[in-house]
């Protein structure tokens, strides 16, 4: 996410840090390499242009000018600002406080419009929602039936009307919906190429026959400062309550995301960052600068965590690894939990100074996968006493696996590190009691 800005806005903060002390030179040089990386990321350029303005303006200050770290006080505003382009505070959702409450989402074909409802679908699922997916674009190829099997996959209910057109298919779902106690009715409405005539007026359409909530154009974050154009003309038609990236765990230049809010003044609602169904969050734009700055995002990691690890089950595995009896079925369960968190790239891109760390590496979830198919090849027995594995057991769990002995002789060796490791952790028993991690959160 945002990689290539990220990385050029930190080479430009180490040159800061270097100096001893800021000048007025050196501020405006700064500034100005700022601004190229910013129009390099495909930001609206007149966005880049106020916002190095307003970053020189304060960093000229004497209270920076004679700061003993003024190259620390210079990344803080440039995260404050980063902060007040994206919204400065978090905006929501409409409620789903009545029956129904209607989300109308809108966009251009191949932004990831008809996938992010099935995201809202699930996220509001999981709120204990009654949702309900309608099927408004009977123009794409395939998209009715693309939309009923999201809906399948995520086990919500899915609504179309063969041979009749968006604005009554949008009507008739919501008059179902009143009459079978759904909570939320989400519109997957038809999208073009391009923005024009003809789609405006059947969205506007839509509008008059149905009381809509919430208005959400979905904008491909890859598409960098054509997405902020896009949103522009569909603010201008059809009033938009709120955008949503999409593909931002693509190679998001950032143009977008730093563009959209101060262009159209419509707020940026939800992030999609991942292709899973669960990739969908609500957009932070304190926690989003912080990632832009590559200083990671424990609070959304935190989240992540609780949302998808079993509290108990972390507590009884906390005290394994100090007793050293972890296992490989313990070994296999953490590999699963870790993967639902989302793509291993991003949840260590979350981690304080791990994302810099991480620069220029590409994490191989393949690996995971190679890892968890020997463990899965191997008897009940043998994973929780890896110690009778001898050679002739590896051959068999190399052939279930589709492995080289080599690669389960990797496999054990890694184990029998962790192992000991862990055994030292259980010496310092003392010093890990009552350990936690933000959030409550025993150590795993």
């Amino acid at each position: 996410m945002f990689g290539s800005l990220t990385e050029k806005l930190d080479g430009i903060f180490k040159q800061v840090r270097g100096r001893g002390k800021l000048t007025e030179k050196n501020v405006k040089d700064t500034m100005r390499e700022i601004r190229q990386a910013l129009l390099e990321a495909d930001v609206n350029y007149k966005v880049a242009r106020d916002f190095v303005k307003a970053v020189q303006e304060e960093a000229l200050g004497t209270k920076v000018l004679e700061s003993i770290e003024p190259g620390q006080q210079m990344v803080k505003i440039v995260h404050d600002k980063l902060v007040e382009l994206l919204g400065t505070t978090t905006v929501e959702m409409h409620p789903v406080d009545k029956t129904p409450t209607v989300y109308m989402v809108c966009g251009l074909q191949g932004s990831g419009k008809t996938t992010l409802c099935g995201k809202i679908a699930l996220m509001n699922k999981r709120k204990n929602k009654k949702p309900l997916l309608v099927a408004a674009d009977i123009y794409r190829p395939a998209a009715v039936q693309q939309l009923e099997t999201l809906a399948g996959q995520i086990a919500v209910d899915f609504y179309h009307l063969e041979g009749k057109k968006p604005p009554e298919i949008c009507r008739e779902a919501v008059k179902h919906a009143r009459t079978n106690f759904i909570d939320l009715v989400i519109l997957d409405t038809a999208g073009r190429l391009h923005v024009d005539d003809a789609l405006m007026a059947e969205l506007q359409d839509i509008q008059k026959q149905v009381d809509v909530d919430e208005t959400l154009l979905v904008a491909d974050a890859m598409t960098g400062q054509d997405a902020v154009n896009v949103a522009s003309q569909f603010h201008e038609k059809i009033n938009l309550t709120g955008v949503a990236l999409s593909k931002l765990d693509g190679d998001a230049r950032g143009g977008a995301a730093l563009s959209i809010r101060k262009v159209t003044g419509c707020p940026i609602k939800l992030a999609s960052t991942g292709e899973k169904p669960s990739d969908l969050e609500p957009f932070h734009p304190d926690r989003m600068a912080s990632r832009i700055l590559g200083m990671g995002d424990i609070v959304t990691l935190v989240e992540k965590a609780q949302e998808t690890i079993d509290m108990d089950q972390a507590a009884k595995m906390q005290d394994k690894l100090l007793k050293a009896q972890f296992d490989f079925e313990d070994f296999l369960d953490q590999m699963q939990q870790l993967k639902k968190m989302g793509p291993l790239e991003n949840v260590l891109g979350m981690i304080p100074g791990i994302g810099k760390q991480l620069k220029g590496v590409q994490v191989d979830e393949r690996e995971m996968e190679r890892m968890a198919a020997i463990v899965k090849s191997m008897t009940v027995e043998e994973r929780r006493r890896p110690s009778i594995i001898d050679g002739s057991r590896k051959k068999r769990i190399a052939r279930g696996s589709g492995n080289s002995v080599q690669a389960v002789n990797q496999l054990l060796k890694q184990f029998n590190a962790m192992q000991k490791m862990f055994s030292q952790f259980g010496k310092n028993k003392k010093k890990l009691k009552g350990m936690q991690l933000p959030g409550g959160m025993p150590p795993l």
